[in-house]
């Protein structure tokens, strides 16, 4: 990851995120969510969430942005933002978290925007005792 300053950690995936808020696809949550991930190789790969009006077929951004990732041929991510265009402090939910967990160490940064600015967690933190496969 790059090397930043406590005060802009984050800033550039949140920035990444932001910029594709407008392309989420929420029209009966009203509620648009965006996700910017950074592989190892420093690509920074962008998801939305898409709604559907059969509710079990929604995707959301975090899981739109790790497989748009996977199909470009990046199977590791270092760090992660998520925003939305409502409320702050949103953090991935329980599947995302899954998801993100099997792509992610379990120390990888996950930032968010709130009130007094960009928060930071891990994966670890969002999903302690990850489901994993036996190895």
């Amino acid at each position: 990851m790059k090397t930043l300053s406590p005060i802009d950690e984050g800033s550039y995936l949140i920035d990444a995120a932001r910029a594709q808020l407008a392309k989420a696809y929420a029209p009966y949550s009203d509620f648009p969510v965006a996700c910017a991930l950074e592989a190892e190789d420093g690509t920074i790969v962008t998801g939305v969430n898409v709604e559907n009006g059969s509710y079990g077929l929604t995707i959301c951004a975090e899981r739109c942005a790790v497989f748009a990732g996977v199909a470009a041929g990046h199977r590791r991510f270092k760090a992660a933002a998520v925003v939305a265009k409502k409320g702050p402090g949103i953090t991935p939910c329980g599947a995302c978290r899954q998801v993100l967990s099997e792509f992610m160490d379990p120390a990888a940064p996950v930032f968010y925007p709130d009130d007094s600015g960009v928060r930071r967690t891990t994966i670890a933190q969002l999903l302690p005792d990850a489901f994993s496969r036996p190895t």
